[in-house]
């Protein structure tokens, strides 16, 4: 679960920004290009705080446009931002990695709506236009998921009129997408 040295940038401080590390997120202060990034789909404001999903905060740090800092000033790498993420959702890894790839192939990914669905996911171009037109639910290959969750999560989808997306993380690393829809014998 190691990014190659090769893949790994540099902090780029005139396109980056800086964040700090707290329970759940990172905070990122207003004063940065907040806007910008916020329109590019990352990150959300709550109360007064603009804050990245430690997905989102992942994929900016490896691409170097995001630099976290602890509360005490310390510089958190990739690494130990990977193993805060999974020490609260078990299945982080396989999130990153699809985020990281519907991300690379120019999708907006957005926090999905919670009852198992993991992201929103909209077609290129239309973030801020439309609503998202796919939901997404990331698990691993080799552990199981539930036909009761997986039935929860596609009539959800189905009551939304959304087209239900399962990203599965195969052994290798790589992410391959199955659309699910409801099958009827009659």
């Amino acid at each position: 679960m190691t990014i190659k040295t090769e893949e790994k940038k540099s902090y780029n401080s005139e396109l980056g920004i800086k964040g700090v590390l707290k329970e759940n997120a990172v905070q990122v202060s207003k004063n940065q290009n907040v806007e910008e990034i916020s329109s590019r789909g990352y990150g959300s404001l709550e109360n007064g705080e603009f804050s990245l999903t430690f997905y989102e905060a992942l994929y900016l740090l490896e691409k170097g446009f995001l630099q976290v800092e602890d509360e005490k000033g310390k510089k958190v790498n990739f690494q130990k931002l990977l193993q805060l993420y999974e020490s609260i959702d078990e299945n982080a890894w396989a999130k990153y990695l699809v985020y990281r790839d519907l991300r690379s192939r120019g999708y907006v990914v957005r926090e999905g709506f919670g009852l198992g669905v993991d992201f929103r996911v909209y077609e290129r171009g239309e973030y801020g236009k439309d609503t998202a037109k796919y939901l997404m639910l990331s698990i691993q290959e080799g552990k199981p998921i539930s036909l009761e969750n997986l039935t929860t999560a596609l009539k959800q989808c189905q009551s939304l009129k959304k087209e239900l997306i399962l990203a599965v993380m195969n052994r290798r690393g790589e992410t391959v997408y199955y659309s699910v829809s409801q099958f009827t014998l009659t």
